[in-house]
């Protein structure tokens, strides 16, 4: 394990730029054996030399190289977050220091924070006064309701939670390098790909590399989206929001994938032909939840012909539910057709048929903007891309 030294990342990242530690050792303000010592601890937890030492200078070896690349990235992110509060943070502040300002951020109280962190009160509340005290300003609006992060905490605690994920990163590019499998690969699944893609693709996955942890987390897309703003989650996979809800994420397309309606095999409806939606109106329906994309285009369906909604919803984004309610009821179902395919192949559904014409949906990744896969995390994205693939040839 790389122990999260901050004083150490930052020895480290200076003598790559300036290739000696004595030169080093004055950009840190901290002796040259200072430097050693803090290069030796780093290249014992790194597994091997770091850099080659020669007459001329240190220069990073190919191990070095791959330390170098994540924690650049890190150190950056988080030396901006610190700058913008105050340039002195960039040399003083500590990890505990930024994980408890984190858990206040994020719980609005130093008790509770305590708890997330598994520390003492008393040691959470001085890391925030100290930090603040060395920021020379007040980072949190304390009321009797708790203490509200200024815009410039918030900010940082972003940062720094992402700067902590490349941490995280590092462990897993290290490893890669000696050909080993560390590391953990979360993936935020939204409904459509949780039947639909990652199934094929997390199969492959594992069959190539076994040993690579694959976490699979669902949930609102909101949800999603801030746990993988802020380092939680790798990417998203599901339908694709348009307009792109926040700029510092990406959307990548992967397929166009269409709505159906659903109702079970001995529905009145099942064996007619061109149901109007006159009639498809009068009737008790299991949809997804409000805000979602199909649920948006189940809407507008009706509001684009001047067409009150139907007056019985279930709402509901989970095919197994939804299957069941329409096996034990007279409800009809709307959703992706690529997502109701098993019921359909197996004859526990039929797909009527309407007049309704349903425009396409992108189904596609998430990601945000500057985010640099691991080397696992590249292949399990390849083979999402793969299976979409597969799907959208369909």
């Amino acid at each position: 394990m790389i122990s999260r030294n901050l004083r150490h990342f930052r020895v480290f990242l200076a003598v790559a730029e300036l290739r000696t530690p004595t030169a080093a050792a004055d950009r840190c303000l901290v002796s040259q054996p200072a430097v050693t010592q803090a290069l030796s601890k780093l290249e014992r937890e790194a597994g091997g030399s770091l850099f080659d030492r020669t007459r001329q200078g240190f220069f990073l070896t190919e191990r070095g190289k791959v330390l170098h690349a994540r924690l650049k990235r890190a150190m950056d992110r988080l030396d901006q977050g610190l700058g913008e509060v105050a340039p002195r943070l960039i040399r003083t502040a500590t990890t505990a220091q930024l994980q408890a300002l984190i858990a206040v951020v994020e719980t609005q109280n130093v008790t509770l924070a305590a708890r997330a962190l598994g520390r003492a009160q008393p040691t959470v509340h001085r890391a925030i006064t100290q930090f603040e005290q060395e920021a020379a300003r007040s980072l949190f609006e304390r009321s009797s309701f708790g203490m509200v992060a200024t815009r410039v905490c918030r900010d940082l605690a972003q940062a720094a939670r992402l700067a902590f994920s490349e941490f995280d990163q590092v462990e897993a590019d290290l490893a890669d390098f000696d050909g080993r499998e560390v590391g953990r690969i979360v993936v935020g699944a939204l409904p459509l790909s949780r039947s639909v893609v990652l199934p094929e693709a997390v199969a492959s996955f594992r069959a190539a590399r076994p040993k690579s942890k694959v976490t699979i987390l669902d949930g609102p897309y909101t949800d999603m989206l801030s746990s993988l703003r802020r380092g939680e989650i790798d990417f998203v996979i599901g339908a694709m929001r348009d307009p792109l809800p926040i700029e510092d994420v990406v959307q990548e397309p992967l397929f166009v994938d269409h709505l159906c309606v659903l109702a079970r095999p001995d529905h009145e409806l099942a064996k007619q032909r061109d149901v109007p939606l006159a009639e498809l109106v009068q009737h008790p329906w299991a949809v997804p939840r409000p805000g979602t994309p199909s649920r948006e285009q189940f809407d507008a369906m009706f509001e684009a012909m001047g067409m009150a909604l139907p007056e019985s919803i279930v709402e509901c984004g989970s095919i197994l539910l939804m299957r069941e309610l329409l096996l034990k009821s007279d409800l009809l179902g709307c959703i992706s057709g690529q997502q109701a395919k098993a019921e359909l192949r197996n004859g526990l559904l039929v797909r009527l048929h309407t007049r309704i014409d349903w425009p396409g949906r992108k189904i596609g990744l998430t990601y945000r903007r500057d985010w640099m896969p691991t080397s696992a995390q590249n292949r399990l994205l390849d083979e999402v891309r793969s299976a979409a693939c597969l799907v959208g040839a369909e």
